[in-house]
């Protein structure tokens, strides 16, 4: 049985690899202005148009939990504690929280494991929705959620009738008179195995997905093959600069970028900066972080200089110590912040902001 199951694996991985998650620029492209055109022409069951007072509005924005079966393979386990604790500062605080898809990692673990496994973070996030703070996206991780009957079978329990799941939203705002769009999407639009049409779609969630669980493949996917990484968010960057007043939040990489720039070049500057001060004690804690980040991101081969302001990355709530990262948008800024796993409580620190007027200008 064993040989049976390994031959029966590699036809599957050779199978999928001929519809890989390798990013095409074009197909990411037509993929993402298809979703954004959808939402826009009012089709809800796509996405809805929130309204963003830019003074007034509280955001927070997280994805990638992968909230797996609390066993070896569970990547969201470290980082537990420190996703609760946010998910306490943010209710109390009136966010409302959108959660950017990849929230269960049902790719490794059934449904049902994963959300008896989970209930005290998936109560916390009802929460949000009994206040009518929360929106929730798919992912191709938990692409189940796009239909009806594991929504209703494995949700509804937890979170109610409320609950509605999209595949993107969008935050209209003004500024100057000018109309002004954040465009959110998990960003795995444009990955044929997860994103064909409405058949290929069913497929992957139906067929795909426990074939995968049952021989236990893992394939080279853009969140663990960090060329990949770069290059898919490089077109996610550029997709950007076709649309006029537009920003674009997305998740699935799991590499922070805050303002089309991500974090290592990011730490890197703050660290020649820090140099240049004099600054020991900023030197110090930017070379251990660079560090820890550099091993987290190992094998980056792609750099580009990406010039307009008009691309973000949440990271994930998933890095091996224990932090989360995710995009805050409040008090008129826009926020890149870490939850930092410590000896006593978990520690929310920003990482890098902006106001969002100043984005606007530059566009």
């Amino acid at each position: 049985m064993p040989s049976i199951k390994r031959i029966l694996a590699r036809f599957i991985i050779w199978a999928s690899n001929k519809i890989s998650s390798n990013p095409d620029r074009e197909t990411v492209f037509t993929s993402l202005s298809k979703l954004q055109q959808d939402i826009l022409d009012g089709k809800e069951d796509k996405g809805l148009i929130l309204s963003c007072d830019q003074e007034n509005a509280r955001f927070i924005i997280f994805s990638d939990q992968h909230k797996g079966a609390k066993d070896a393979a569970d990547d969201f386990m470290p980082a537990e504690k420190n996703y609760l604790a946010a998910l306490g500062h943010y209710y109390e605080n009136d966010f409302t929280l959108i959660n950017l898809g990849d929230c269960e990692e049902l790719w490794e673990s059934t449904p049902g494991k994963v959300i008896e496994k989970n209930r005290s973070s998936l109560l916390e996030e009802a929460r949000f929705l009994q206040k009518d703070r929360y929106y929730r996206i798919f992912g191709n991780h938990d692409l189940e959620w796009h239909y009806l009957v594991p929504r209703e079978q494995f949700l509804k329990p937890i979170f109610g009738k409320k609950l509605k799941i999209y595949e993107g939203l969008i935050l209209q705002t003004k500024y100057q008179d000018a109309d002004f769009r954040i465009f959110l999407a998990h960003g795995h639009q444009g990955d044929l195995r997860s994103d064909g049409n409405a058949f290929s779609k069913w497929v992957v969630a139906a067929i795909w997905t426990p074939i995968q669980r049952l021989f236990d493949i893992h394939l080279d996917t853009t969140a663990d093959s960090f060329d990949l990484v770069d290059a898919h968010n490089i077109i996610m960057y550029e997709w950007t600069i076709q649309y006029k007043n537009t920003l674009l939040i997305s998740g699935h990489t799991h590499k922070p970028v805050f303002a089309s720039l991500d974090h290592i070049d990011r730490l890197t500057k703050q660290l020649i900066k820090a140099k240049e001060k004099g600054d020991a004690d900023q030197m110090k804690a930017l070379e251990a972080e660079l560090q820890k980040r550099q091993a987290e991101y190992a094998g980056k081969q792609l750099v580009k200089t990406m010039v307009h302001p008009t691309y973000f990355n949440t990271g994930c709530c998933c890095f091996s110590d224990g932090d989360i990262t995710g995009i805050e948008i409040a008090d008129g800024f826009i926020r890149l912040v870490k939850w930092v796993k410590t000896d006593a409580a978990p520690t929310r620190k920003v990482l890098e902001e902006s106001p969002l007027y100043y984005l606007f200008e530059q566009l």
